[in-house]
């Protein structure tokens, strides 16, 4: 892998404060520059692969042109959180030794509310995010957990770690699963709000191919790839790294069912909206 596919690599110096939040127990953390980091923790109870498939889905996003933070792999050394004195936080870091991911911390952020900012997100842009989430298999865009934060006058994605569940169970993942709609999207906050999938699905496929997945693949760092508790599936890291590839690839082959399940889910949801009666004279 060379350097300038690599993830920048950062090390955290400054535990600053736990977010209390997801299976990864992220937190904001400080690194050797100052700047501050929401780091995702390998120790954490959903492990290495969670922490893959946020490398992965938010490259693929940039790839697509989507807005994602800047993502690094964090360094977590032996001294952090020695002087923590919350045990269980202890034990994370502890466990948590080497190589974790960060998305830059974006400090003022708010959490996505369609009824305040919704036209933040125009329906061409809805529709694009809503594409992605079904090619990558991300169910945790919903309106109770949109994982969209408002920053700067613009959405950014962020916690992808949920996505791409079929690496819980590669030998299940057979072709006919591995091509089949994706059953969560009737549930996606964005759903609603968005324009034509169909009409989209060019401009997407313009992105994303092979080669992009090639790129977002490179970024995943090793030691994520080659933890010991993923067990021996893999006889290396490119075979783990092409196992991904092939559920990718597969899955932008056309047709892409994604789409056409998409499609009919969104007119689905927009015919079912109430509408306004007339007012009578």
């Amino acid at each position: 892998m060379t350097d300038s596919l690599s993830l920048p690599r950062l090390t955290a110096t400054r535990y600053v404060v736990p977010l209390r939040e997801g299976g990864t127990l992220p937190a904001v953390v400080e690194v050797e520059d100052g700047s501050l980091w929401v780091v995702k923790f390998r120790g954490a109870g959903q492990g290495a692969r969670a922490l893959i498939a946020e490398v992965l889905v938010g490259e693929l996003a940039r790839e697509a042109g989507l807005p994602v933070p800047a993502i690094a792999a964090i360094h977590v050394p032996e001294a952090l959180g020695r002087l923590e004195r919350d045990p269980e936080i202890q034990d994370l870091l502890k466990a948590s030794r080497g190589v974790n991911m960060g998305i830059r911390y974006l400090e003022g952020a708010l959490n996505y509310e369609s009824r305040a900012v919704a036209e933040l997100i125009p329906p061409e842009l809805a529709a694009r995010i809503v594409w992605f989430d079904a090619w990558i298999t991300n169910p945790d865009r919903t309106p109770r957990n949109p994982n969209l934060m408002i920053h700067g006058g613009r959405p950014w994605l962020i916690d992808h770690g949920a996505a791409l569940y079929g690496h819980f169970n590669w030998p299940r993942m057979d072709h006919a699963r591995t091509v089949a709609p994706f059953r969560h999207l009737d549930r996606h906050v964005l759903l609603g709000r968005a324009s034509s999938l169909e009409e989209v699905d060019r401009e997407m496929m313009e992105h994303l191919g092979a080669d992009s997945v090639d790129r977002a693949l490179a970024r995943i760092p090793d030691a994520l790839l080659e933890d010991p508790l993923l067990g021996d599936e893999f006889s290396s890291t490119e075979a783990h790294r092409d196992r991904y590839r092939r559920f990718l690839v597969e899955r932008l082959e056309s047709p892409r069912a994604f789409v056409q399940e998409g499609e009919v889910l969104r007119k689905a949801q927009l015919s079912a909206r109430p509408r306004h009666l007339e007012a009578r004279r």
